[in-house]
């Protein structure tokens, strides 16, 4: 039986997440010489299911090094990354705020996935699972859209919006995982984290 994993996550909302699952964890963070979002590329062609699922295990292979290289107790370590995807168009973080008002307006008055790939991994091994969910959006109007853009929410976020902030003000329906859409689906991370001895 695991005590204790790794976070491989700068996510407050991860953090909460498996606070709320009762589950100990300490932060596997980069180092100032590694660059997370180089990781975060979309390759020519590539589906949002695959690339959502390609970045999480280059996380976890990049945490299991860095665990090794800082000579850290063994642990089992989750990673997790999202992304937004209407189509096979990849919503990703806007790089700015003119971005962020772009991704905002295509996804206004539609419905979008929210594709969440989930990993943990041990010295010996990894296993993954997606969830996948569906956010629909009210049509929002420009001065609707610049007062969210504002307020720097969607900094940082897949698809420039946050379901637990104000962005909910927009959305019209939601199926699937909640804590998916969120960052972290608990029933996967559940019993991923089960299957490598994780008491919850």
């Amino acid at each position: 039986m695991a005590d204790f994993i790794y976070l491989a996550s700068q996510s407050p909302r991860r953090r909460q997440l498996l606070d709320q699952l009762g589950v100990r964890h300490e932060l596997l963070l980069p180092d100032q010489d590694e660059d997370p979002e180089a990781m975060e590329v979309v390759l020519r062609g590539e589906s949002p299911t695959a690339y959502v699922q390609r970045v999480t295990l280059l996380k976890l292979d990049a945490a299991k090094v860095r665990m090794q290289r800082r000579g850290l107790p063994s642990a089992p370590i989750l990673c997790s990354d999202t992304t937004v995807a209407m189509g096979r168009t990849i919503f990703g973080k806007p790089q700015d705020a003119q971005d962020a008002a772009r991704m905002l307006q295509e996804l206004a008055g539609h419905t979008h996935r929210v594709l969440t790939a989930v990993a943990v991994g041990a010295v010996r091994g990894s296993k993954t699972l997606l969830s996948v969910s569906r956010v629909s959006f009210a049509p929002m109007r420009q001065q609707d859209i610049a007062a969210y853009v504002k307020s720097g929410e969607p900094t940082g976020k897949a698809g420039a919006y946050a379901v637990q902030g104000r962005a909910a003000a927009f959305i019209t329906s939601i199926s699937g995982s909640y804590s998916g859409i969120m960052g972290l689906p608990l029933y996967e991370t559940a019993q991923l984290l089960r299957s490598f001895g994780v008491k919850l």
